[in-house]
């Protein structure tokens, strides 16, 4: 029989989301009457913006007419929603992005799982420590580690530790590192990059030849004036940094799909031999290879969220989580918990109560408040000693939650 992937075996245990859902199938099986909060994984509640759905009747209509009827589209997204990405999420903030710097994606899960494969096996990874776990997972597979020690952290990745000591902001590696996986808006922690922060990262990057794998799914929340919404409003950060985006959370795509990397011209990467090439180049060759492009219906929603219309519908949904976040924030820290975030991300990161695991955390507030949350050590060693609940529910869902939590823990 043939050999398999026996990186596969470094993984810790379950996926943290999978390992979520199946403790909560387990209580709801054995208490069926139970009706349970999720604010758990972060999937969004409120229906898609009028904008969108109209754009999509009217894609279907197109798909429906043999004049107007759309096969394969390009692997890398159609024109018209590049352009629209290019023009509003980065020229309307003096960022200059080309179209075809624009890779249009099914998800940023996907984006940030699959861009490590453009880089050698032999390369050093550094991640945040809490963060989404498919960073460090993905690298996990691709054979980059070993096995995790007793804290869940895998040999051979450095771990950036961000922790309220800290106020969240990671130092920079003590040691050489080429690819450097940095969330802001963080999740799960809700914390963000200030300038200064992102400048000493490009130049951290910079100095060290290495690239910044920059997830800024959530950068529709910032609310701070002065916060970066981009890395590449950094000087010199074309020639380090990828960036990856998503419309799920803002305009509320997780079930439709789509989102998209942008990997600048001046970025290069390094052969054995020494000779350089477009890392441009490469991901284009490898969304060629992987990739038969996303369905112009979807495309054409997404493109309606730049309409002056889609631009008003996206910000209220926007604001309607937010105002979620802060019903959180505030019943939690009236009941006595410490909290964090909800400010410029849609998650709010609480301390467990002394001596209290994540885990068991997750278990007591589902067993006790019928509130299902992510403990946070699933997010990283680092998390230990914090929970994460979203502000994805809807707005009675989430005075519900509060309710119950207060209470009882």
């Amino acid at each position: 029989m043939p050999r398999f992937n026996a990186a596969y075996l470094n993984l810790n245990q379950n996926y943290l989301f999978a390992e979520i859902r199946r403790r909560t199938k387990v209580f709801t099986d054995a208490h069926p009457d139970v009706r349970l909060i999720d604010l758990g994984v972060g999937d969004v509640t409120q229906p898609l913006p009028p904008a969108v759905v109209r754009a999509m009747h009217e894609a279907t209509d197109e798909m429906a007419r043999r004049e107007t009827f759309k096969g394969y589209g390009p692997y890398v997204g159609y024109e018209f929603l590049r352009t629209d990405i290019a023009t509003h999420d980065f020229g309307s903030r003096g960022v200059k992005i080309a179209v075809d710097e624009v890779f249009v994606s099914d998800g940023g899960k996907s984006d940030s799982a699959n861009l490590q494969e453009i880089f050698a096996p032999d390369c050093v990874v550094a991640v945040m420590d809490p963060v989404y776990p498919v960073y460090a997972d993905s690298n996990v597979i691709a054979g980059r580690t070993g096995r995790a020690d007793a804290s869940g952290r895998y040999a051979g990745i450095t771990y950036l530790p961000c922790t309220a000591e800290n106020a969240f902001q990671p130092a920079l590696p003590d040691q050489h590192v080429d690819l450097i996986y940095l969330c802001y808006p963080n999740n799960p922690t809700g914390a963000v990059a200030t300038r200064e922060a992102l400048a000493r990262w490009v130049a951290y990057a910079r100095a060290e030849e290495a690239v910044i794998l920059y997830d800024a799914a959530y950068e529709a929340y910032i609310a701070d004036p002065d916060v970066p919404h981009s890395i590449y409003e950094i000087d010199g950060a074309r020639e380090v940094a990828i960036e990856c985006r998503s419309f799920s959370k803002n305009a509320g795509f997780t079930g439709m799909r789509l989102a998209y990397t942008v990997v600048p011209k001046e970025m290069r990467g390094r052969a054995p031999d020494g000779t350089t090439t477009s890392l441009n180049a490469l991901w284009t060759r490898r969304t060629a290879i992987k990739s038969n492009g996303l369905p112009y219906v979807i495309q054409r929603a997404a493109a309606a969220t730049y309409t002056p219309e889609g631009k008003k519908q996206v910000q209220a949904l926007i604001e309607a989580y937010m105002a979620n976040a802060r019903i959180i924030s505030t019943g939690l820290a009236a009941a006595g918990f410490t909290v964090y975030g909800a400010r410029n991300a849609p998650y709010i990161w609480v301390r467990t109560p002394p001596s209290v695991s994540s885990w068991d955390f997750f278990d007591r507030v589902l067993g006790t408040a019928h509130v299902v949350g992510a403990p946070g050590g699933g997010f990283g060693p680092s998390g230990e000693g914090y929970f994460r609940l979203t502000a994805f529910g809807s707005r009675a869902q989430t005075e519900e939650a509060v309710e119950r939590i207060k209470p009882r823990l």
